[in-house]
């Protein structure tokens, strides 16, 4: 097969790292940014899972789970909020907008990229899980 018929839509090697590193960056950096502007740890502690909760999405099957799980782990909506905590002086949506940027971060840095409507195991950043496995 040709590697035109191959591609898996994902990528890999020496670009995979520099997404998984820049995921990094966006960690560290939102997660300074959160303790700069006077976070609190039981906040952070609170809701940094909390985009997780989009996995019920899964319940519905495979492309409504991509599509609620990417409406969460898309970096959009964090910014937007942050640019409206900024805007209208509010804190908690600031720091909201902090540790969900810190929580996509997080899983761009273990690798775990937006999702395909074939699977769960199918991500922008390559196979997870029972996907990877399976080759």
């Amino acid at each position: 097969m040709s590697e035109a018929t191959t591609y898996s839509g994902a990528v890999d090697g020496g670009t995979r790292n520099l997404l998984c590193i820049e995921g990094f960056m966006l960690m560290s950096c939102a997660m300074g940014l959160y303790f700069r502007v006077g976070g609190d740890w039981k906040q952070l502690a609170l809701l940094f899972l909390a985009p997780d909760l989009s996995f019920a999405g899964y319940l519905g099957g495979p492309r409504i789970g991509a599509a609620a799980y990417n409406a969460m782990h898309s970096t959009i909506a964090p910014l937007v909020l942050g640019l409206a905590g900024v805007a209208l002086n509010s804190h908690l949506a600031l720091t909201i907008a902090l540790i969900w940027m810190a929580h996509i971060g997080f899983d761009r840095t273990l690798g775990y990229g937006l999702k395909h409507g074939k699977g769960f195991g199918f991500t922008h950043l390559g196979r997870i899980g029972r996907a990877a496995k399976e080759g």
